[in-house]
């Protein structure tokens, strides 16, 4: 399965005809409980590449694909629920998944949750909270979560 979607993958950009056999694909996948299948076709919906645009369904394949513990769907579900795509929006609930994701070692949810410790934003501001999580990014190969803990460091 990882070999078709990895082939999946790699042929997103091409033509109308293999982006409905990689839209097919990725539907296969997360009928099987593939996580990356199921977050591959909420980016689509997210993007309207190849379906037409709904952040309606791209909320319920990122939701499907977070419960199968891929920590990129949680992040992309955070920034949802953060900005009110397809949900209603709720900082509380983007603080939930946000670090959902940065438990699965996903550097973007570690960086999101050290953005809504900073700023307050769901939980409450703190500035020693937001340099552990932008600590747990740069760790984790995010320059963008390096960048924010030097920089708040300094402060």
């Amino acid at each position: 399965m990882k070999k078709i979607l990895l082939l999946a993958i790699l042929s997103f950009g091409l033509s109308t005809g293999a982006l409905a056999d990689t839209i097919d694909t990725y539907k296969k996948a997360c009928d099987l409980n593939e996580g990356v299948g199921c977050f591959m076709l909420g980016a689509m919906y997210i993007k309207g590449k190849g379906v037409k645009q709904s952040d309606f369904k791209a909320v319920e394949y990122l939701k499907k694909s977070c419960g199968l513990n891929e920590g990129l769907a949680c992040a992309a579900l955070g920034i949802m629920y953060k900005r009110g795509k397809g949900v209603k929006q709720d900082y509380f609930k983007a603080v939930e998944y946000y670090q959902k994701a940065c438990d699965l070692n996903e550097g973007v949810g570690c960086l999101s949750l050290g953005i809504m410790y900073e700023n307050g934003k769901g939980v409450r501001q703190s500035n020693t909270q937001a340099l552990e999580y932008y600590g747990k990014a740069c760790d984790l190969k995010s320059q963008l979560g390096c960048k924010n803990y030097a920089r708040l460091k300094k402060k």
